[in-house]
């Protein structure tokens, strides 16, 4: 929003504000789709949402004609989305600190796009997405769970979609169900580690980065003095 750091710079955002970021995204849901073995039933893929990017993503895939169902966009103790579908109002709250903290988004920034996409009607919204919320505890308890039957470690985001397919499922059996694991487990090892009681190995290319001389450049939290130290890296 700056004039003159746009006059100089060519600045964008990394994370899922960028509709650069939603675009390989969309691949994810038509590469799901296509492992189906069985694709008679209705297709559910829930997703572990914050800012809802990675969810959009898969809206627009719909658009685009994959047959996907319903979409579960399953959410922590910030549950902006899951009240707005309960009332049709949008009313953003502050976020609030979870284990699952990539997703402790009070506002989500996607909101306007999926808005969009929905011609700003809340009714049109319900249609294609079901919004469900769970606890650090629900989720401390799904981590244990599917890691004591399946013997597969999930990273907390992955816990809180796996729970949200479960819950849509207890009324909608008869549907095929895909739930989103958006992270290694390794990435949250301070959390995981407590809950299992396992030591996580750690995949060989992240060890490598985990590895690497960490650079920083300290400066303060005055906006003019940001702005400048980005007019210097010219």
């Amino acid at each position: 929003m700056d004039p003159d750091l746009n006059k100089k710079l060519v600045l964008t955002s990394a994370n899922s504000i960028n509709i650069g970021r939603l675009l390989p995204q969309i691949f994810y849901y038509f590469y799901a789709y296509y492992q189906l073995k069985d694709k008679s039933k209705p297709v559910v893929i829930s997703v572990p949402s914050g800012n809802f990017g990675n969810l959009t993503a898969g809206l627009i895939a719909k658009k685009m004609g994959l047959p996907i169902d319903k979409f579960v966009a399953a959410v922590n103790a910030n549950d902006t989305f899951e009240k707005y579908l309960q009332t049709g109002e949008y009313t953003p709250q502050k976020s609030v600190e979870t284990i699952s903290n990539a997703m402790d988004v009070g506002n989500p920034s996607n909101f306007a796009r999926i808005m969009e996409l929905y011609d700003h009607d809340v009714e049109k919204v319900k249609a294609d997405i079901w919004s469900k919320s769970f606890s650090d505890e629900e989720t401390t308890r799904a981590i244990q769970e599917v890691h004591k039957k399946y013997n597969y470690l999930m990273d907390p985001h992955g816990a809180v979609a796996y729970l949200g397919l479960m819950e849509y499922q207890k009324a909608n059996p008869n549907t095929n169900g895909i739930f989103f694991i958006t992270a290694h487990p390794a990435k949250f090892a301070d959390k995981v580690e407590p809950i299992t009681g396992e030591k996580i190995q750690i995949p060989e290319r992240l060890a490598q980065c985990l590895q690497k001389e960490k650079k920083t450049t300290k400066i303060g939290s005055n906006s003019t003095e940001f702005k400048n130290y980005l007019l210097m890296q010219r």
